[in-house]
């Protein structure tokens, strides 16, 4: 594949696959400093096909990771400013009318790249949020009676503040479960943050990128992480969790069948990146948290208010076979 001046060289190996991977993170990980598992459950959810949802507070290096993701994956990337006024066109497009032809022409919106940043998605009114729904289930949008696929791969990276800061409107949760992972990132630990105060800017480190891998690399790398093997008592688990969250007098909406699909996909590309053999408990363990934690909804009487506890708690609760 011909990208920019030189020829994307395909991996032909598993070896040579997991020496790519290993290379973008250690290339993220100069960008976002003191983020290891952070920067792991972002790449994973990309090789499983999913779409990231990062909420945090402002400043934390949001953008700055969906920027590092697509730079160093080589995808073509766009940002989309979410805030009250934007309308469903201005992210899929528009039909113009030209008069020198007497027809109308699609001018495609900034959704059709590979890589999408949906900045602050919860600034944005629930109309302009949902333009997002058949773009990030189905890879096509709809316009004017026509269905126009999306390029691939096809990856949404959403930020959104909190859900107590003023101007926000929470996303409905059909919306959130398009979502295959929900992050946080976090102050950094002390040693992290006076390297960032002392050194050099992070945006300009982030244009001196060379791209790790390219489009395609990216297609290979999610069909071997497609294979990854997951035995019978290894579903088990995974049923068992999923049990658990429907019956617990905690939990008011446990998960659903798309979120058990989801908790394997997420775990055979952590299982991949950690180079197992196949998907080990503790890869479904590790992603728990950032698959579930926005698909549970809590009861109202439950003593865990932390989506994070919960989750734990869950875990905590079911035996590993």
């Amino acid at each position: 594949m011909q990208r920019g001046n030189t020829i994307e060289q395909l991996p032909t190996s598993l070896d040579e696959q997991r020496s790519v991977v290993e290379r973008a993170l250690k290339a993220l990980g100069r960008i976002i400093l003191g983020k290891d598992e952070q920067l792991s459950l972002s790449l994973s959810c990309l090789l499983a096909r999913g779409h990231l949802l990062i909420e945090d507070l402002p400043g934390l290096g949001k953008t700055m990771l969906a920027q590092a993701l697509a730079k160093t994956l080589g995808l073509t990337f766009r940002r989309i400013q979410f805030t009250s006024d934007l309308l469903p066109a201005d992210i899929i497009g528009v039909s113009v009318f030209r008069q020198d032809s007497g027809e109308f022409e699609f001018q495609p919106g900034p959704v059709f790249s590979q890589l999408i940043l949906a900045d602050e998605i919860n600034r944005a009114t629930p109309k302009a949020q949902s333009a997002l729904l058949e773009a990030m289930e189905e890879y096509q949008v709809s316009v004017d009676g026509e269905t126009r696929p999306l390029p691939t791969p096809f990856f949404v990276v959403a930020t959104q503040n909190p859900g107590d800061h003023i101007g926000t409107f929470p996303l409905p949760e059909s919306q959130l479960d398009r979502f295959l992972m929900r992050i946080a990132i976090g102050y950094p630990d002390e040693a992290s943050e006076r390297e960032l105060i002392s050194g050099g800017d992070r945006r300009l480190m982030l244009d001196e990128i060379e791209p790790i891998a390219g489009p395609e690399t990216l297609v290979e790398l999610q069909q071997s992480v497609r294979k990854q093997n997951v035995s019978e008592p290894l579903i088990d688990y995974v049923q068992a969790l999923v049990r658990f969250t429907r019956k617990s007098a905690d939990i008011e909406t446990g998960l659903s069948p798309r979120g058990a699909q989801a908790l394997i996909a997420a775990a055979r590309a952590r299982s991949f990146i950690e180079n197992h053999s196949g998907v080990y408990p503790d890869d479904i363990q590790t992603v728990f948290p950032s698959v579930a934690g926005h698909r549970l909804k809590p009861a109202g009487s439950t003593r865990f208010r932390n989506p994070s506890e919960l989750c734990q708690h869950v875990l905590d609760s079911v035996a590993i076979p």
